[in-house]
This record gives structure tokens, sequence and C-alpha cells, in this order.
């Protein structure tokens, strides 16, 4: 559960959907300033296997994805089920308004 207000999120899907015209585009606006603004690399624990957070990208299938390595090994997450260290890295209130939006 998010520790950010409902007001606080929507100015903040507010500035990532601004200019864009259908969900696509807003789906391009939350990457972008989820890739600009969040701090990388930082480590999580997922499936009890620490990793690296090294990336976001936009998955084919239309998912915000985090790039997750460990060692040799690579692996795409949806950001939406990412679990995020505490305390989180910065720039992790627009994974929280990315989730808002997505619901």
């Amino acid at each position: 559960m998010s520790t950010w207000a409902p007001a606080a999120l929507e100015a903040l899907i507010e500035e990532a959907t601004v200019d864009a015209y259908g969900e696509d585009e807003q789906l391009t606006g939350f990457f972008t300033m989820i890739e600009e603004s969040l701090a990388m690399p930082f480590t999580t624990t997922v499936l009890g296997v620490e990793v690296s957070v090294v990336g976001v990208d936009l998955a084919e299938d239309g998912r915000v994805v985090a790039r997750c390595a460990r060692g040799a090994l690579r692996q795409d997450i949806g950001i939406l089920d990412l679990p995020l260290p505490e305390p989180a890295p910065e720039g992790w209130q627009w994974i929280e308004a990315y989730r808002y939006w997505a619901r």
C-alpha cells in the first residue's frame, strides 16, 4: 500500500501524462518518468534472491519492466510486481503513481 496521498499521486499522474493522447502515450510518459527519476542500480529481493535492478524498459506486451541482474543472469520483472527495498530508492514515487494509475 502506498504511503502517498491520492492527491499527490494524481499530481504525479498529471505530470507524467500531460501531453499524452491515449493509453499507449500515457504508458510511455510513466516509463520516461521512471527511467529518468529512479536511482539505479539498487538492490532488492525477488523470491528470496538478492538482485540488482540495473534499468527499466518497455516490454513488447506494454508493461514497464525492471531489468534485474544477479551475476551473469538477467531477468525482466514487471515493475508493478517488483518488491522495493527499505529504504526505497530515490524516484520510487513514480512507481507508486504508475501503480495507482494502472489499478
